[in-house]
């Protein structure tokens, strides 16, 4: 990342004090959750599981959870990274009017950040499509480890939102669990799978929150699908200015100001110390005894 890079971001900034932000998958990838996307906007594997799919099919199911016994831990382990630090601060300094974001891991208000709309829910909570009761996914993973011992510890490549893939194609003798309430519900993350529709409160306040900003701030994500584009379309619609920190192309590259292609973490802290908001990097080298001489 250039300085130059920056000093546009921060001056982007200076002027817009009241930002609705937008972070997706890239936001993450510095906490160890690997993006969907490479730079040409094409999946780096294979398309995540869709809801029709999961809803209609227990073969579907069988594989989702196996996958997940492996994949959710790497999720529930992340912790925020730089990036998540940078927009938690620029929020305590007033700077933010709402930050949404598409990913589905926590990591925004583990950081710090509470004015904050989970566009895709979160993943540590599971609900029964059948009656709407909820259980906590650490409590559902144990429950499956007790049921199938054998697949736990198996060699995967873990993927984006608890997702991995496995060495094995054959999940057939895979438990699942029942609803221990209506005793026949299908358990599911409580997050929106592709193929489903974020419930509209949420889209509603979004845009509520878009219509009061004065820019927007896109950080990585490419906005290939219509759950993040609606609203860069939306902010061109509503001539507002917008800027981005994403490491390849988006769908929405000819609607942006200012375009920015570097590390998300680097760049947020480097444009927010040309503005003197305080990171949590700052406070860190602060507290550090000088070098004696």
């Amino acid at each position: 990342m250039s300085d130059s890079s920056a000093s546009s971001l921060a001056t982007f900034l200076s002027h817009h004090s009241r930002l609705f932000v937008l972070t997706g998958a890239g936001m993450s990838t510095d906490s160890g959750i690997p993006d969907y996307r490479d730079e040409q906007g094409a999946w780096k594997r294979s398309p995540p599981m869709t809801h029709q799919t999961f809803m209609h099919s227990d073969t579907a199911r069988r594989r989702y959870w196996a996958r997940s016994l492996v994949g959710f831990q790497a999720l529930s382990e992340a912790r925020p990274g730089r990036g998540h630090y940078a927009l938690a601060a620029l929020e305590r300094a007033g700077r933010l009017e709402q930050l949404v974001t598409q990913n589905v891991d926590g990591l925004h208000q583990r950081a710090g950040s509470r004015r904050v709309i989970d566009l895709h829910g979160q993943a540590d909570v599971v609900r029964c499509m059948h009656c709407g009761a909820t259980q906590m996914r650490h409590a559902v993973h144990a429950a499956l480890t007790r049921l199938n011992p054998h697949w736990t510890g198996l060699e995967a490549s873990v993927g984006p939102d608890g997702d991995a893939d496995l060495a094995h194609d054959d999940f057939s003798d895979f438990s699942l669990l029942s609803c221990a309430r209506c005793g026949d519900g299908i358990f599911k993350p409580d997050v929106v799978f592709f193929g489903d529709s974020v419930p509209r409160p949420r889209v509603d306040a979004a845009f509520a929150a878009l219509e009061r900003a004065d820019a927007m701030l896109v950080v990585g994500s490419s906005l290939m699908v219509y759950s993040g584009y609606r609203f860069a379309r939306r902010a061109a619609e509503l001539g507002k200015p917008m800027a981005c920190i994403n490491m390849g192309r988006t769908r929405a590259d000819a609607l942006f100001s200012l375009k920015v292609e570097a590390s998300v973490g680097e760049t947020l802290e480097a444009a927010l110390r040309h503005l003197t908001v305080v990171t949590p990097a700052d406070e860190v080298s602060s507290r550090a005894p000088a070098a004696s001489t």
